[in-house]
């Protein structure tokens, strides 16, 4: 009897280490074969430079989960500090959100919190569709006006619960300035990180600069500091910052790149995705990983082929892209231009922007010939 009853335990025991030892390691294999590493995306750009519409480019990607500037939040609640000093709390929010835990903004935000409480939350279309929002369809495009109408009223929660149903995560930020504050991410396993080095020529961003100067009043403040940014010589100063904040970026980006930066850093120039928006477009996917779907393809050129001037600042609509790309050469006085040449100079001729040596030429110098440096 007690032999028969050892038989059966030793039974039962082989049973289950056959069990253990076959099935629960092709378990785990079958799920990590079924839900890839997501690929993360950093597009790096500074204010005016054309990042918004650039960060629709993936937004409005189906696979895409996208936020436009979630360190908005950061800023906005520590804005005493400099840019520097809050390099690490940016770094560490934008971690998050890689990763879907977006418990991070409890820090910067309401324990009641909304979705439609998060920083230009309907700008991204996985907000404004399943699970975010069940009044769109997961493939549609989806303009921000329609969904802030229609999809404000959930709950915070389902932002995260969004995320972690995409295989790529993309987040648009103007507020690092300095490539090496990111090296931790990318040398981070649980991350698969990207950058995207959205660059502009400074000429135009200036003349961007000034149409919204109140909007970036706290921004350039943090920027330059405050002091820096009285004054005439204020814009200049603030512009002196971001010009050698690209430089240093590009240079750390590529000339003096580490191992593990191969493959990873992408820059683009704002001028270029106008000029051939759908080439551009194809490149920054095929760099993210992403398929460049028929229906992308259209949006993309309707985008940037409209009769709009881009009169509205921070708002993405049809429009003359190339038009509104050179406005600066129609309205910037020269002697403005001169002074911001002085002390962009360094980034101008690094990113290949020329210099302009008089107003006449100034008005009448061809698109082409203001980029043959490159």
């Amino acid at each position: 009897m007690v032999k028969s009853r050892r038989v059966q335990v030793l039974l039962i025991l082989v049973v289950l280490s056959f069990l253990l030892i076959h099935f629960l390691p092709c378990s785990n294999n079958a799920h990590m074969e079924e839900k890839p590493s997501p690929v993360h995306i950093l597009i790096l750009s500074s204010w005016r430079s054309g990042s918004s519409f650039t960060g629709q480019i993936f937004s409005q990607h189906p696979s895409v989960f996208y936020l436009m500037e979630p360190a908005w939040h950061v800023w906005v609640t520590m804005y005493q500090n400099s840019a520097k000093v809050l390099h690490m709390a940016v770094r560490d929010l934008v971690r998050s959100v890689f990763l879907c835990d977006m418990s991070v903004f409890d820090a910067y935000m309401s324990s009641q919190k909304k979705k439609s409480d998060l920083f230009q939350w309907e700008t991204s279309r996985a907000l404004c569709s399943p699970p975010a929002c069940d009044s769109f369809s997961r493939s549609d495009i989806i303009t921000a006006g329609n969904c802030k109408t229609i999809c404000g009223k959930y709950p915070f929660s389902k932002v995260e619960e969004a995320c972690k149903t995409y295989s790529h995560v993309a987040i648009k930020e103007v507020r690092f300035f300095d490539l090496k504050v990111l090296y931790p991410l990318l040398t981070d396993p649980s991350l698969n990180l990207k950058i995207i080095h959205l660059v502009r020529d400074p000429r135009a961003v200036f003349r961007s600069r000034e149409n919204t100067m109140a909007d970036l009043k706290r921004d350039s403040n943090i920027v330059a500091g405050s002091q820096e940014t009285k004054g005439e010589m204020g814009p200049y100063n603030t512009m002196q910052v971001i010009c050698k904040s690209h430089v240093e970026i590009y240079k750390a980006g590529s000339q003096a790149a580490p191992s593990f930066l191969k493959g990873r850093y992408l820059l683009v120039r704002y001028e270029d995705i106008v000029r051939d928006p759908l080439a551009r477009a194809a490149q920054m996917y095929r760099f993210a990983e992403l398929h460049f779907t028929p229906e992308l393809q259209k949006w993309v050129h309707n985008i940037t082929h409209g009769k709009g001037h881009g009169a509205q600042a921070f708002e993405i609509g049809s429009r003359d892209a190339v038009r509104v790309s050179q406005a600066w050469r129609k309205t910037l006085p020269f002697q403005k231009i001169e002074k911001l040449q002085n002390v962009c100079k360094d980034a101008m001729d690094l990113l290949g922007y020329r210099l302009v040596q008089s107003e006449e030429e100034q008005k009448n110098m061809s698109l082409d010939l203001l980029f043959a440096q490159n």
